[in-house]
């Protein structure tokens, strides 16, 4: 099984580009803010009722997901709210389960970044939309991460459109021979 591993900051078009790969590969998409919301609609962001939530959601998840060896494509924004440790532990489970995990970074320019925050798609699952907020929780450490593992690939999103990024991911997966057309559970 092979797990896709998209990760970037905010408005780097995670969901957009995974999406496209989903449709050009036929792995299913596990967008991140599906656990995300499912934890707001109980706990405050970032309480310690909703990390719990966010975090038990990943991990089934990626636990049956294995279990059923099913490839999938999971997007992730690093940010201060996240155990780094979760990381390890969902990638753990994938690789301890004799797995690939394969990361594609995606980058942004600070003024793309910031251009993009208000557009429509991204209201659609409660993302964060205010620019003045955005500064105020970047100048607060909000987004800190330690990095991830070095990247399969690394798409500037800026220099290309999400159905070019998707199709650049797609090869480089396909030159690495990752699994990319599951059956259907």
């Amino acid at each position: 099984m092979d797990l896709v591993f998209i990760h970037g900051p905010a408005a780097a078009g995670k969901y957009t580009i995974g999406r496209a790969l989903s449709e050009l590969t036929g792995l299913p998409l596990l967008h991140n803010h599906l656990a995300v919301d499912a934890a707001a609609t109980l706990f405050e962001f970032g309480t310690r009722g909703f990390r719990e939530l966010r975090a038990a959601l990943w991990r089934s998840c990626f636990e049956s997901a294995t279990r059923h060896r099913r490839s999938f494509i999971f997007t992730f924004h690093p940010e201060a709210s996240v155990d780094p440790a979760l990381i390890d532990q969902l990638t753990a489970t994938v690789t301890d389960a004799a797995g690939r995990v394969h990361f594609v970074a995606l980058t942004v320019s600070p003024d793309s970044l910031l251009g993009r925050l208000d557009n429509a798609s991204r209201q659609q699952f409660g993302k964060l939309t205010d620019k003045a907020l955005y500064k105020e929780i970047e100048r607060a450490g909000g987004f800190d991460f330690p990095a991830l593992p070095d990247p399969l690939l690394t798409v500037d999103t800026d220099q290309h459109s999400p159905d070019a990024a998707a199709r650049l991911i797609r090869d480089r997966l396909l030159e690495v021979g990752a699994y990319l057309d599951p059956p259907a559970n």
